[in-house]
């Protein structure tokens, strides 16, 4: 299977980065790009875009950038750092990109940009690389 009917059929499963909004940009091994809009209902009670939205976006690029190289991944780690405040109607990108690869795991980072190409979180991920192929 390519990157993209890998992450097609993921996508096609996965009605959680369906609900946030998650259009993909660019998708090949190891590498992603994705965008979305924060809705209202992604806005905290201090009127910021819940700490979970953003956490949840990059976890799907991880998601799609690991298993876009041919074998199921699954996450291990990961931690976010959040470097200015995400306001409704923010347009956020998040580049997933592939830092290392070895047979049973990877290691990934995704930036968190907004509309005015300001970083807005830094996702760092490890996943765990089973030993299962995709296949349609």
């Amino acid at each position: 299977m390519t990157a993209e009917q890998i992450v097609t059929k993921m996508f096609d499963d996965d009605a959680f980065s369906r609900w946030l909004g998650i259009e993909r940009v660019l998708i090949e091994e190891g590498h992603c790009i994705l965008k979305m809009k924060v809705r209202k209902e992604m806005v905290n009670g201090l009127g910021t875009a819940h700490g979970g939205i953003a956490f949840s976006f990059a976890d799907s690029a991880l998601a799609f950038a690991s298993n876009a190289s041919g074998r199921v991944s699954v996450a291990l780690e990961c931690s976010i750092s959040f470097s200015i405040a995400v306001k409704e109607n923010d347009i956020l990108t998040c580049e997933a990109r592939e830092l290392s690869l070895t047979n049973k795991t990877g290691t990934y980072l995704m930036e968190v940009t907004n509309q005015e190409n300001e970083k807005v979180a830094f996702f760092k991920g490890t996943v765990y690389r089973t030993s299962k192929e995709w296949k349609i």
